[in-house]
């Protein structure tokens, strides 16, 4: 996917309400996760906080009806380079740590993790747990033929 410009800056617009939503010098709540959700039909872009309360939203006009097989993961990829190039105040909001920006589709289901940040540990990148599930079975098998 070729991202244009309004693309990117709606994006960063999306960030910045939320980075107002929770300034630094606030007091941190007990709120550990950001969810934004993905619509891939209507090109919705949500951010909601672990109650499921809205936080913004936007339409990136650029996503209406992208019918792309890789549309999540190149939208993962699009949040990741918005939220780093932001990280400074990524990385201070007025949230308790550690918290985490998850990436969710229009079913609510979980597709990556993109940003975790602890008071001394920032993960970027893509689902933490990758290839946890094959290492689980690989030992699971394991433990079952020593039997």
């Amino acid at each position: 996917m070729n991202t244009n410009e309004q693309t990117t800056q709606k994006i960063e617009r999306f960030l910045g309400k939320i980075i107002q939503k929770f300034p630094e010098d606030a007091e941190s709540g007990v709120m550990t996760d950001l969810h934004i959700k993905v619509v891939q039909d209507s090109g919705e872009l949500l951010a909601f906080d672990d109650d499921e309360q809205e936080i913004t939203r936007c339409v990136v006009d650029q996503w209406i009806d992208n019918k792309d097989d890789d549309f999540y993961p190149q939208v993962a990829q699009l949040l990741r380079e918005a939220i780093v190039s932001m990280k400074d105040k990524m990385e201070n909001l007025g949230i308790m740590k550690p918290y985490s920006f998850v990436m969710e589709n229009d079913d609510g289901e979980h597709v990556s993790e993109l940003y975790v940040v602890d008071d001394d540990t920032v993960i970027i990148g893509g689902d933490l747990m990758q290839g946890l599930e094959k290492e689980l079975d690989d030992f699971l098998d394991r433990l079952l033929d020593e039997k």
